[in-house]
């Protein structure tokens, strides 16, 4: 897939503001600084379509971008560590999951983990509520060029084992680094077969 625009539309607090619209949609999360803003201005080729930071919680809405007129990208907030209040969290836990569990538009959502470190729980616990809540995930490998080559086969072998205690299948999983622009085009291949099944 070649992504020919990509706009900023809207953030909003939760699904009450969300787009009105029947576009499919595709939404990124992941632990609080897992590079997830980042991998989206990789993906879409626009270096400031999302802001980044280095201080964990810079995403703090669910904010919408339209690609190519013919799909939304969503940037959620990242869970986890962040230098807000515990009711904040709860509030922002809140709103993700009932934007997850109401979006009748929503394809798939990217889940993001670290791959330079080992599994984490919270990540595990977030996988194992997507799979009971019946909503379509993938799990995106970041930062695959932030560890060695031994240690990074060791951690994304940890996360698998980890999953198949809980999983008979595994859902897909991309590998991707924003240094080296790898998993650009296997993600966005993806999307557009997700698009076209949707669309029958």
């Amino acid at each position: 897939m070649q992504i020919h625009s990509a706009k900023y539309i809207q953030s909003c607090p939760d699904i009450t503001g969300c787009p009105v619209t029947k576009l499919p949609e595709f939404a990124f999360i992941g632990r609080s600084n897992v590079g997830k803003s980042s991998l989206i201005n990789m993906i879409t080729g626009h270096n400031k379509l999302a802001l980044t930071s280095k201080k964990p919680g810079k995403t703090r809405n669910i904010n919408h971008f339209l690609i190519n007129d013919a799909w939304y990208l969503v940037d959620l907030p990242g869970y986890g560590f962040a230098q807000i209040s515990q009711l904040q969290r709860e509030l922002w836990l809140k709103s993700i999951q009932e934007y997850f569990l109401k979006r009748e538009n929503l394809k798939n959502v990217f889940l993001l983990v670290d791959s330079s470190i080992p599994p984490q729980k919270k990540d595990m616990e977030f996988i194992n509520w997507l799979g009971v809540s019946h909503i379509p995930f993938s799990i995106v490998f970041t930062k695959t060029d932030k560890a060695k080559a031994l240690q990074l086969q060791k951690n994304m072998a940890d996360f698998k084992a980890e999953l198949r205690k809980t999983w008979d299948e595994l859902p897909p999983i991309f590998l991707s680094s924003v240094e080296k622009k790898s998993g650009r085009e296997e993600i966005l291949d993806y999307i557009k077969r997700c698009i076209e099944q949707a669309a029958g």
